[in-house]
């Protein structure tokens, strides 16, 4: 190997049609420009079936991003892995499924998730699929606990997603069964936190969704409707709402009723899997509960055992990037903040926690700012660079990365004089990082995980919106090095094809089952 390689990784930044609503055109990025203007460059795919999803219809995210990036190969995802095993049955003849519909005879079946059909966290096919094989089992009461999207899908169709389950629910009721929407709350005020950055959240959707606390209203539509009216927030930030009949809750979770994590994604479906499953949670007041029978539709952390029951198999990604760069004795550094920590970590690393080699690996998480994100676009860019240069300087790495948050959590906010602040900061970051690659002797690998801030706006029969989802755009690879003249080969790449190129830069030899190198 020449010279060691730092790859950052702006998360959320693709490549927009440079109109008003692309936020990556609209900042004063002059680094990135003249990255773009000067060095070796494509543009990778980075959504649907190049990241393992069901169709180039579905938006990438940073979860199969880097485990694209860090593993050089295509596996099935998330809405993918789940809808082939429903097509099968193959989820519907496991253990778990069986343990939590017989228990359930005698109970209650409870599902928590994420309504919409985003293909991120969830699908709203899913919890219907299962739904009625609960029915056909026998289950006679079954409550879904939901969480409003207005993220990975149009900021305000909630109503839609809701309209469409309460159909489905009516069907099934009657005949003595009972099958209803419980609870609910927008995705970034209860329920779904991730990485440990405000459990607060979690506490709020155990609150609603197990002990029937929260303001009450006679259906869900009502709900969404009056807060609305009352407070203009899109789904994502509406309030939690309990439904009730005769001003009791329609359902609280009781001790010991079956509950189904239908969500597929594990970033914010560990900390109320850890809340349903640890008997030694301390986090926060859990009341009177004693324990249910609990299960996430995937496992979320293997290695962790988040949870300790699951419906789908994993896929077991094997020969990643790192497993190669140990195996030939390289030292590697991952930073990032926490709100993307785990996705340099665990994600890269093919879903697993924890390092391939304690002698040749250092990580460095720097804690994310518990505040909305368009409030402080800058979150921890600057500490990153200065954690990253640090290390640079150091000399004791050959492979450094980064993942620069902004573009993405900034970019799902919405706001778009924030979303440019944070680029023009990311912006920043990268000058600071081509500096020291010049002083060090660094080559310098850039690129993303998905689209977002690159798309902040969707126009429809004339009309324009707010966009706060993941893009479809392809994302740049960019090649810094003032000493050689790479040239990126013809041909059309995904994020599978970095770990390759890497690889081949170093001067290593790739596994079998991994993609093409670029150069």
């Amino acid at each position: 190997m020449d010279k060691p390689i730092v790859l950052v990784i702006m998360d959320g930044v693709g490549k927009g049609d440079g109109g008003s609503g692309d936020a990556v055109v609209q900042a004063k990025t002059p680094n990135l420009d003249r990255l773009l203007s000067e060095c070796p460059h494509t543009y990778l795919k980075a959504h649907g079936t190049a990241v393992g999803l069901p169709s180039d219809e579905d938006m990438g995210n940073s979860e199969v991003g880097h485990n694209a990036l860090g593993c050089g190969q295509v596996y099935s995802q998330g809405a993918k892995l789940v809808g082939e095993s429903i097509e099968n049955g193959s989820l519907f003849r496991s253990a778990t499924w069986q343990s939590l519909a017989e228990n359930a005879k005698n109970k209650a079946m409870h599902f928590i998730g994420l309504l919409s059909d985003g293909n991120v966290h969830s699908n709203i096919s899913h919890l219907i699929a299962l739904l009625k094989q609960a029915k056909a089992e026998g289950v006679k009461k079954a409550y879904c606990h939901i969480l409003l999207d207005g993220r990975d899908v149009p900021a305000t169709s909630a109503l839609e997603y809701v309209g469409q389950l309460e159909d489905v629910l009516a069907a099934l009721s009657g005949d003595g069964c009972d099958y209803a929407i419980a609870s609910g709350g927008g995705r970034m005020q209860v329920t779904m936190d991730r990485y440990e950055a405000n459990w607060g959240m979690v506490e709020k959707g155990w609150q609603t969704h197990v002990q029937g606390i929260g303001r009450q209203f006679a259906s869900a539509k009502d709900a969404i409707e009056t807060y609305r009216a009352e407070t203009g927030c899109i789904d994502q930030d509406l309030p939690a709402f309990v439904i009730a009949r005769d001003g009791q809750p329609v359902a609280k979770i009781a001790n010991g009723d079956s509950v189904i994590l239908f969500n597929f994604r594990g970033d914010r479906a560990q900390e109320i899997s850890l809340a349903f499953d640890r008997k030694d949670f301390d986090k926060f007041d859990r009341g009177d509960y004693t324990g249910v029978k609990f299960a996430g539709m995937l496992q979320y952390d293997g290695d962790l055992n988040i949870p300790e029951n699951y419906l789908v198999q994993p896929p077991v990604i094997t020969n990643t990037l790192t497993e190669v760069l140990c195996g030939a004795g390289i030292t590697e550094y991952a930073v990032s903040e926490t709100q993307k920590y785990g996705h340099v970590t665990y994600f890269w690393n093919g879903n697993r926690s924890g390092k391939v080699d304690e002698a040749l690996e250092d990580y460095e998480e720097i804690p994310s700012d518990v505040i909305p994100f368009e409030q402080a676009p800058a979150m921890k860019s600057k500490e990153i660079t200065e954690k990253l240069v640090e290390a640079m300087a150091s000399g004791k790495y050959s492979f450094l990365r980064c993942n620069y948050p902004n573009g993405d959590m900034v970019g799902h906010t919405g706001v778009m004089d924030a979303v440019i602040y944070a680029m023009e900061c990311v912006d920043n970051g990268l000058g600071q990082i081509i500096e020291a690659a010049d002083k060090y002797g660094y080559r310098v690998l850039i690129t993303a995980d998905h689209g977002n801030a690159d798309q902040m706006t969707d126009t429809k029969k004339g009309k324009t919106s707010v966009r706060t989802a993941h893009s479809l755009n392809p994302v740049p690879f960019i090649i810094y090095d003032k000493d050689t003249n790479w040239v990126i080969r013809e041909g059309q790449y995904g994020l599978a094809n970095v770990a390759p190129t890497i690889v081949k830069m170093m001067g290593l030899t790739a596994p079998d089952c991994w993609e093409a190198s670029m150069v």
